[in-house]
C-alpha cells in the first residue's frame, strides 16, 4: 500500500480523496494556487505546496508544477481526482515516468475514452449501441451543415475532447448551427486545448443513465449499477440519483454488460463510468466514457456500501477486486444535490465572493455532505461554482426526496447567491417526484430561471403561522421595556396584516399552552410549538403537530422566510397603518431598457459591434465568459449602438454596463 498520496485537484475532491486516505493510514499531500492558500483542503493535508497563480492554467493544469510537488514531497502516488487533468493521458503518462502511481486507468485507456470520436468508434467495435453521427472532426461550417442535413435535425455539436458540458451545443435548424459550431469551438479551445468538434443525432425526451464500473489489473471488471443525471441545466448536471426510476432489470444487466464490455475492450483499470442517453422505450445509447471518479460517485458509494475512492487506491496498489458482480447488491435509493454559486432568478449566472454563512445540515446516516469550503471561503471566479454535494438516502425514492427536502430546509448560506432554493423547489416538483424526468426539464419547467417556489395554499398554511409567531417573539421584549408612559406595560397587539408580496392577510396571534403560539386567519388555526429565539436564523418548529424547518432573515418589521424553496418576503403592519399604506404612490423602477448589462461577472471574449451601429434582432452584442462557460448576449430588437462602455479582456461585473443604445 501507498506511504503518501499527492492529490492533483483543490476543493471538494481533494477533501473527499483525503478522507479515505486518512482512513487508510495514508499522508496525504495538496497542492495550491494563490487563490486557495487559505482553503480548506489545504489545510486538512499533511503536507501542502504551492503551484502558481490564481488561474488554473497556471497551477491545476501545469504537469510540470505537479510533478515538481511530488518530487518535493516524495509521494509515491497521485490521485487527479475530477477535471483539472483527471483525463490527461500526457500527465499520466510523465507520472509513471517519474516513477510515481497514478491513481486511475493507464494512458492508452485516457487518451481511447478522452476523444469522443474515437471513443465511439471504440464502443461500436465492442458491441456496445451508440447514438447515429459523423463520426469525423469537422472542418468547417458548410461541412457542419451538409453533415446535419443528412442526419435530420436536431443535432448536438459536441467538442471532441469535451467534458463537463462544455463545448456543447444544441441546433433545432440550420440558422442555430453555424452559431453553434463556432461557439462550442471556442469552447473546446479555451477549457481543451483541442478545439476538433463532431455532430450527432440529438435524442429527443433523452435520459442521461450512466454505468459506474470497476476493473482492476488481474482483468475483473465489474458494474455497480447505474445513476440517472437527467436533471442539467447547460449541459451541467444538477440533481443524480441511484437507482433510475426509469431501467427495469432487464435493461439494467444489458447496459451494465455493455459497460464492461467496453472497459475490457480498453484494458481499462480502476474506477471508470460510462454513460449513455436513453429514450421513454429504455433504448440506450453510449455517450462517452469518463475515466475517472464523478462527481456524482457518493449516491452510487450509499447504495452499495462501498468506498469508490478506497476502491481506485486499492486497484492502484495492484489488489484485485474483494469482489465479483454476484456480491454486489444494492438497497434503498439516494439522492444528490450539487450545491451552486448561482442566481437562479438571473439565468443561473454564476456568483463569487465571500461565503459570510455557511451553516449545512447535520450529517447522519441518511444526510452526507461533501465540500470544500467552510464559512469564510472565498467563492472565485477562476474555478467551478459548486459550494458543496448534498446527498441524502432513503428506503425508498420518496424517502430519498423527503430527507433531501428536509436537509435543504435546514442548509443555510448567506454572502453569495446560491442555489438552495432551486433544489427544494425540483425536489418538491410534482413531475420529478413522479420520475418523468429528461434532460430538457430544467428548460421546461423553469424556462425563466426560479425565483422560488409558489405560495400554494398548503405553503402558505405553514408560512402564515410561522411568519405570525416571527413576529409575536419579536414583540414580546418590545412590549415589556421599561420607561414607558403611564409607568405600565402596554398591552400587546394581537391583530396584524401580514403581507407577503402582493398579497395582505389578517392574523390573530395569541399565546397558547405551554409556550405555544396560537395563529388564526381565514377561518384557519394552527398551533406553532417551537423554542425559537429572535437571535436564531433558523426556526425549528411543529406547526399542527408537523415538524419544519423555516429559514428567517429579520429586521423589525420587515423579514423573509425560506422554505421548500418558497422565499416569502414578509411585512408586518398594523390594522391602520396598513390602511394607510394602501394610498402610498407606487414607486417606478428606473428604465433599463437603453442599456445592455452584464448578467453575470465574467471575462469580455469579444464585443463585435461599435459606437454608432445599427444592429438587428437576435445579432450578437457580446461574447462574455464566466467559469469557463462561454455566455452570447444577443440584442432583444433592433436599435442602434450609442457607446460601447468595456473593451475584450476586461472583467465585469453583475449589472455592470456593457454598452449603451439610442
Amino acid at each position: 500500500m501507498f506511504k503518501k498520496i499527492l492529490i492533483a485537484n483543490r476543493g471538494e475532491i481533494a477533501c473527499r480523496v483525503m478522507r479515505s486516505a486518512k482512513r487508510l493510514g495514508i499522508a496525504t499531500v495538496a497542492v495550491y494556487s494563490e487563490a486557495d492558500e487559505a482553503a480548506v483542503h489545504v489545510a486538512m493535508a499533511d503536507e501542502a505546496v504551492a503551484i502558481g497563480p490564481a488561474a488554473a492554467a497556471e497551477s491545476y493544469l501545469r504537469v510540470d508544477k505537479i510533478l515538481d510537488a511530488i518530487r518535493e514531497t516524495g509521494a509515491d502516488a497521485v490521485h487527479p481526482g475530477y477535471g483539472f487533468l483527471s483525463e490527461n493521458a500526457a500527465f499520466a503518462e510523465e507520472t509513471s515516468k517519474a516513477g510515481v502511481t497514478f491513481i486511475g486507468p493507464p494512458p492508452s485507456a485516457i487518451a481511447a475514452m478522452g476523444d469522443k470520436i474515437e471513443s465511439k468508434l471504440l464502443a461500436a467495435e465492442a458491441g456496445v449501441r451508440t447514438i447515429p453521427g459523423h463520426t469525423e472532426a469537422l472542418d468547417d461550417v458548410a461541412s457542419a451543415t451538409r453533415i446535419a442535413e443528412d442526419i435530420g435535425y436536431p443535432v448536438m455539436i459536441k467538442a471532441a475532447a469535451g467534458g463537463g458540458g462544455k463545448g456543447m451545443r444544441l441546433a433545432w435548424k440550420p440558422e442555430e448551427l453555424a452559431e453553434g459550431v463556432q461557439s462550442a469551438i471556442n469552447e473546446a479551445v479555451s477549457s481543451f486545448g483541442d478545439g476538433r468538434v463532431f455532430i450527432e443525432k440529438f435524442i429527443e425526451q433523452p435520459r442521461h443513465i450512466e454505468i459506474q464500473i470497476l476493473a482492476d489489473s488481474q482483468g475483473n471488471v465489474i458494474h455497480l449499477g447505474e445513476r440517472e443525471c437527467s436533471i442539467q441545466r447547460r449541459h451541467q448536471k444538477v440533481i443524480e440519483e441511484a437507482p433510475s426510476p426509469l431501467l427495469d432489470e432487464a435493461t439494467r444487466a444489458e447496459m451494465g454488460a455493455q459497460a464492461c464490455a467496453l472497459a475490457r475492450a480498453v484494458n481499462y483499470t480502476s474506477a471508470g463510468t460510462v454513460e449513455f442517453v436513453a429514450d421513454p422505450a429504455r433504448n440506450f445509447y453510449f455517450l462517452e466514457m469518463n475515466t475517472r471518479l464523478q462527481v456524482e460517485h457518493p449516491v452510487t458509494e450509499m447504495v452499495t456500501g462501498l468506498d469508490l475512492v478506497e476502491q481506485q487506491i486499492r486497484i492502484a496498489a495492484g489488489e484485485p477486486l474483494a469482489l465479483a458482480q454476484n456480491d454486489v447488491k444494492t438497497t434503498g435509493w439516494a439522492m444528490e444535490a450539487r450545491v451552486y454559486a448561482e442566481d437562479p432568478a438571473r439565468g443561473f449566472a454564476p456568483s463569487i465572493g465571500r461565503l459570510v454563512r455557511h451553516e449545512p445540515p447535520e450529517e447522519t446516516a441518511t444526510v452526507r455532505l461533501d465540500t470544500g469550503v467552510r464559512e469564510g471561503s472565498e467563492i472565485s471566479m477562476f474555478y467551478d461554482p459548486m459550494i458543496a454535494k448534498l446527498v441524502t438516502y432513503g428506503d425508498n425514492r420518496e424517502g430519498a426526496i423527503d430527507t433531501m427536502l428536509n436537509a435543504l430546509d435546514d442548509y443555510r448560506i448567506s454572502g453569495i447567491s446560491h442555489n438552495l432554493g432551486l433544489l427544494s423547489g425540483i425536489m418538491g416538483h410534482e413531475r420529478f417526484r413522479e420520475g418523468q424526468l429528461t434532460t430538457a426539464f430544467m428548460e421546461e419547467e423553469f424556462p425563466d430561471g426560479f425565483a422560488g417556489s409558489a405560495l400554494t395554499l398548503d405553503v402558505l398554511a405553514v408560512i402564515l403561522p410561522i411568519a405570525g409567531t416571527v413576529h409575536h417573539r419579536l414583540e414580546q421584549p418590545r412590549s415589556s421595556l421599561s420607561g414607558q408612559l403611564t409607568a405600565r406595560v402596554a398591552p400587546p397587539e394581537n391583530d396584524w396584516v401580514i403581507a407577503i408580496g402582493e398579497d395582505s392577510h389578517s392574523l390573530v396571534v395569541r399565546d397558547g399552552a405551554d409556550g405555544a403560539v396560537q395563529v388564526s386567519w381565514n377561518g384557519q388555526d394552527a398551533t406553532v410549538e417551537t423554542d425559537w429565539s429572535p437571535h436564531e436564523r433558523l426556526m425549528k418548529a411543529r406547526v399542527n403537530g408537523v415538524p419544519v424547518s423555516v429559514q428567517v432573515d429579520h429586521s423589525r418589521i420587515r423579514f423573509t422566510l425560506r422554505w421548500r424553496g418558497v422565499v416569502a418576503p414578509v411585512m408586518v403592519r398594523t390594522k391602520r397603518a396598513a390602511e394607510l399604506f394602501a394610498r402610498m404612490p407606487v414607486k417606478e423602477p428606473p428604465d433599463l431598457s437603453r442599456f445592455l448589462l452584464s448578467p453575470m461577472p465574467g471575462l469580455v471574449i469579444s464585443i463585435p459591434v461599435s459606437d454608432g451601429e445599427e444592429v438587428k434582432a437576435g445579432q450578437v452584442l457580446a461574447v462574455v465568459d464566466a467559469m469557463k462557460m462561454e455566455n452570447v448576449l444577443k440584442a432583444e430588437r433592433d436599435g442602434k449602438v450609442a457607446k460601447v462602455s468595456v473593451a475584450q479582456g476586461d472583467s465585469l461585473a453583475v449589472d455592470q454596463v456593457i454598452m449603451e443604445f439610442v
